[in-house]
């Protein structure tokens, strides 16, 4: 990857690095370099109660990839990346472009160090652009240049939020928020989703890491997370764990492991 190594004593100005980041923790899980000393103790604390974490890690990144494709293979040719974390591999643009190279994308995240080694790894690709956004404020995202450049909201899209919505608390409606950018979207456009989802007593102990060291990182039952699919239709096989969802080889049969801590599901906005 383009770009500087946080391990080398680098960030980008205005960066504390003593608070960790979502992005940052999730690149430490996938065992990368760009995180810090803080983000690394939250990863080894989750390794801690979940030893196969980073397996988990790399399943999320499988997915995401499985669902751009999908979607890329429905005519969907512009992409909002929402709460994108660090470029590592498979990349969205990446695995768009790859099935039709006029695909556009635009990732959001809050973190500057993702704007920063965004913009390296993008040089040069006009059709791909960084925004240092709050996906909790879907009008702000929405009205930046960057993404009224690259996404026309009357054609549809897809909007990708893949590991990011369980780091919305219950107080900040994330059913709502992700409402609010469907209502903005075009019929035909897709919402692919992945969410951690309860499974006591392992994930009880898995939340409590995420909000004690992270301040984020919600369980949510399987039918809270089919509700944030609410209007659309149902891409089969629905709301199932990762390993489940349109896989590239033989269905995998299900587990007791750590796969089903994690769910994803696609819908897609129905004509009106």
């Amino acid at each position: 990857m383009a770009g500087h190594s946080a391990t080398e004593g680098w960030a980008p100005t205005g960066i504390d690095t003593s608070v960790p980041s979502i992005a940052r923790v999730y690149d430490a899980m996938l065992g990368g370099k760009d995180n810090f000393a803080v983000d690394r103790a939250v990863a080894e604390k989750v390794r801690g109660v979940l030893p196969i974490s980073k397996e988990s890690a790399w399943e999320h990144r499988e997915v995401l990839a499985r669902g751009v494709r999908y979607l890329t293979s429905q005519g969907i040719d512009q992409f909002l990346d929402l709460g994108s974390g660090l470029p590592t591999v498979q990349n969205t643009h990446q695995v768009a472009q790859a099935a039709n190279p006029k695909a556009r994308v635009v990732y959001v995240d809050n973190d500057p160090i993702v704007l920063t080694h965004g913009r390296a790894l993008l040089a040069g690709d006009a059709r791909t652009k960084v925004v240092t956004a709050d996906l909790r404020d879907p009008a702000d995202v929405l009205s930046r240049p960057e993404v009224r450049e690259l996404i026309d909201l009357d054609r549809p899209l897809g909007l990708l939020l893949v590991g990011v919505v369980h780091h919305l608390a219950d107080t900040e409606d994330p059913a709502g928020v992700v409402k609010q950018y469907l209502d903005a979207a075009a019929p035909g456009s897709f919402l692919f989703l992945t969410h951690f989802r309860s499974q006591p007593p392992t994930t009880d102990a898995l939340e409590q890491v995420f909000l004690s060291m992270l301040g984020s990182g919600r369980f949510r039952t399987q039918t809270e997370i089919e509700a944030l699919f609410e209007g659309l239709e149902m891409v089969e096989p629905g709301v199932v764990e990762l390993p489940r969802w349109r896989p590239d080889g033989p269905l995998p049969q299900a587990t007791d492991g750590p796969s089903n801590l994690i769910a994803a599901g696609a819908g897609r906005k129905p004509a009106v």
